[in-house]
């Protein structure tokens, strides 16, 4: 071999080993953007999602990126389709999404899976068999609604008589976390032998439940208690019941958010159901990690609901 062609081969050799060192320190340095996607942010419960995601992406900023973002309202289903739209131009790494509708929301998910995006749903979740028709996979990372509005229909029952005439205020039909919690309530329901003398959504708004319940209030007068499938709607609904002065029905919601950890303090709402909101992103960001990082865990994963009363009622 000439000098020549030597000096070319040794050029050449460093040229290589440059491109791999370059190659593995890009390697090194690209971090997963994971986009977490929120139903309406006017929600204290989805402002609490996302405090409790960011404090966990500033403790990890080695591990992802994090990229938050939601909708005015729980009912904008066209507003998230479009963020995941968006989400799938920007190329991020993961999405984590609470759907705002369970069937709605799962083309424009099976769009970001074939773009090679990978997809947790928490909080609501995708329908089975919708799903099932799209040949999607999808983990779910999030509560029991049905065990835990069972639990405060359960406590809401040992206050009361069989045969005593109950309301459930429902969230949006289509939800499937709208529905077990329904199922959650008619369960501990039947099995007190209550009655159910109405069930009507609130659409997870206070001033729709406000609505409902001050509608209903007139024609149902032997009322007990209102069950509400969120702590928006129980707020809604001790409103209208102050205001019609029959603050001796008893309320029970679902979140656990401050609004209604005061109201409990006060007696207005008698209990809530904590679904530990500011750590389902969390955990729904841990598995997309583990998804990306180890090519595992997509199973589904539980998390846990606790009953919230009088004493407990307000956090340290």
């Amino acid at each position: 071999m000439n000098i020549r062609h030597s000096g070319l081969l040794f050029v050449a050799v460093l040229f290589g080993l440059c491109l791999a060192a370059c190659g593995d320190q890009t390697a090194a340095e690209h971090k997963p953007r994971v986009a977490l996607v929120m139903k309406a942010l006017s929600n204290e419960f989805f402002k609490t999602m996302e405090d409790g995601a960011r404090a966990h992406a500033a403790a990890n900023p080695e591990l992802y990126e994090l990229r938050a973002s939601g909708i005015p309202n729980e009912q904008d289903v066209s507003g998230q389709i479009k963020l995941v739209n968006d989400l799938i131009g920007q190329r991020v790494d993961a999405i984590v999404i609470a759907p705002a509708d369970s069937k709605s929301l799962i083309p424009v998910c099976h769009k970001a899976v074939e773009a090679g995006i990978v997809v947790v749903n928490i909080d609501n979740r995708f329908d089975a068999d919708a799903l099932k028709a799209s040949g999607l996979a999808i983990p779910f990372v999030g509560p029991d609604n049905r065990a835990g509005a069972r639990l405060a229909g359960e406590y809401i029952a040992a206050k009361l008589q069989a045969g005593d005439e109950v309301i459930i205020v429902e969230g949006l039909p289509t939800a499937y976390n709208a529905q077990q919690r329904k199922a959650g309530f008619e369960d501990a329901i039947a099995a007190h032998q209550l009655k159910i003398g109405a069930s009507q959504t609130g659409k997870w708004e206070t001033d729709e439940a406000r609505k409902v319940v001050a509608s209903l209030l007139p024609g149902h007068q032997a009322v007990k208690a209102v069950l509400c499938a969120n702590d928006t709607m129980a707020i809604g609904a001790a409103a209208a019941l102050k205001a019609a002065d029959r603050t001796d029905v008893l309320v029970a919601g679902f979140d656990n958010i401050k609004a209604v950890q005061d109201l409990i303090g006060q007696g207005r709402v008698l209990c809530t159901v904590d679904q530990h909101g500011d750590q389902i992103a969390v955990f729904g960001i841990q598995h997309a990690l583990d998804i990306l990082v180890k090519r595992s865990g997509m199973a589904d994963k539980s998390t846990a609901v606790d009953l919230v009363t009088a004493p407990a009622a307000r956090k340290p």
